[in-house]
């Protein structure tokens, strides 16, 4: 696969703004950035340019807005629906070296961070200061904050802190005419008109790149005690939830797995059995507190409707191993081969039926597909990986996603649209929406320069 040679003026450009050394052209250098986490995306970029600064970025924007040559907007490439990853001859726009991290404001509960700072690098950074990030997932350790941004992340504490966008006091951007918006200041309250920072969170790149964010710090609960339930259905697991919320204040992740998921962790994480006996399903439930909130949970789990056995962790060694059954499905699932990953959620009185009805959705269209579950089940939220679905992948995509719908829910919860969902939108929202979205597109990138095939159906 060959990309279109850029045109050499624009390549002048790009290396006189952020340095020669940070524009790629080879081959072998690019490589790496054009195919996506899974494996399922990919495709070749003009060159691959890393700036290191929001003037260096609105300069390669201003570039490429002069020679009309799209641009693709990278983080950490841990991107699930090839929202990251070029179709063929774009500019790709790699952030990771705007990693800078301000100074922890304690007072404000606040700190400013660069788009390529990771979330494992921002964890740390709050901790040390006594603070903590409310924002938590698998891929801490690769996934930026940029990142985060674009898709409106969630992972395992949305139960409790809420997804990225609860985060986000502030955002420094460039648009795609190179102008830059600023709005650092980290207020609380600010009634001036349309909020464009929260407008930015969840866009995908296509609006604007971010660059810099503000962000809202929560307090560091050095105390937690995790357990795992085993369950005998998802029935049982998700209805167990709110009386588990209700008695557990503190209450931070609920976490829903299965057997087959289970089985493929411990096959390719070389882990042991968590019980006994072989259980159909599980949830995991984490608590943190500035005390020790195990004897509330241990109570609390011990009540439990339909439980058929419990394991409780307090020492951190513990608890990172009753996690590893849950954060190891995404590596599991993928030593397998390429999955369909789907990320969708549904009102949560009817994930049971969601649950229910997925294996027999998926068997109709692709007999011979194993389909992997999990998922956040406060939000609703089930991450659907199917496997051995072959060239029946696209088959499997609009059958999962056209029962989502069919159940009021969403077909992307927190992974974004990206490329692979694009088609689909319709199923979440409305014409008159889309519509509303393209008119916000087309006002702010007017040439539609920015991430193009991301988020929104070509027209």
């Amino acid at each position: 696969m060959t990309a279109p040679a850029l045109d050499a003026g624009l390549l002048g450009a790009l290396r006189e703004a952020v340095g020669a050394e940070h524009v790629l052209v080879e081959a072998d250098l690019t490589a790496s950035y054009e195919t996506d986490w899974t494996g399922r995306f990919t495709g070749r970029a003009g060159c691959v340019v890393r700036p290191a600064s929001t003037e260096q970025v609105a300069a390669v924007v201003r570039a490429c807005a002069a020679a009309g040559v799209p641009i693709v907007v990278q983080g950490g490439n841990t991107g699930l629906v090839g929202g990251a990853t070029p179709a063929g001859g774009e500019v790709l726009l790699s952030l990771t070296r705007l990693d800078e991290l301000g100074e922890v404001d304690r007072a404000g509960g606040q700190v400013s961070a660069g788009a390529g700072v990771t979330l494992a690098d921002l964890q740390k950074h709050a901790r040390s200061a006594g603070l903590d990030f409310g924002v938590d997932l698998a891929a801490r350790d690769s996934a930026t904050v940029g990142g985060l941004v674009a898709t409106n992340a969630g992972g395992i504490r949305v139960l409790r802190y809420g997804s990225m966008r609860a985060q986000l006091l502030g955002a420094e951007a460039v648009l795609a005419d190179g102008s830059v918006v600023s709005r650092m200041a980290g207020l609380l309250k600010d009634g001036t008109g349309y909020d464009l920072v929260s407008l930015l969170c969840g866009s995908e790149g296509t609006l604007g790149v971010v660059t810099k964010v503000r962000l809202r710090l929560v307090p560091r609960l050095a105390s937690r005690a995790v357990a795992l339930l085993a369950m005998p259905d998802a029935d049982a697991a998700i209805a167990v939830l709110p009386g588990l919320r209700e008695r557990l204040p503190h209450l931070s992740a609920a976490e829903l797995l299965f057997a087959p998921g289970l089985a493929l962790v411990r096959k390719h994480g070389h882990l042991p059995a968590p019980f006994g006996e072989e259980h159909p399903a599980f949830l995991l439930v984490e608590c943190a507190d500035r005390l020790d909130p195990t004897d509330a949970l241990v109570e609390a789990v011990s009540e439990a409707e339909g439980l058929l056995d419990a394991t409780v962790a307090t020492d951190s060694a513990g608890q990172r191993a009753l996690w590893a059954y849950r954060e190891q499905h995404t590596e599991a699932i993928s030593a397998e081969g390429v999955p369909v990953k789907l990320d969708v959620s549904v009102p949560t009185g009817r994930l049971p039926e969601l649950v229910a009805r997925l294996a027999p959705t998926i068997a109709a269209v692709a007999p011979d597909a194993r389909p992997i579950v999990f998922g956040h089940v406060n939000e609703g939220n089930l991450h659907v990986n199917v496997l051995d679905a072959g060239e029946l992948a696209e088959q499997v995509t609009a059958a999962v996603l056209h029962l989502v719908a069919g159940l009021e829910g969403s077909i992307s919860s927190e992974h974004g649209v990206g490329r692979a969902k694009c088609e689909y939108l319709g199923l979440s929202r409305s014409r008159t929406e889309i519509a509303a979205m393209r008119a916000i597109k087309d006002a702010l990138d007017p040439a539609g320069l920015l991430n193009p095939g991301v988020l929104l159906p070509a027209r």
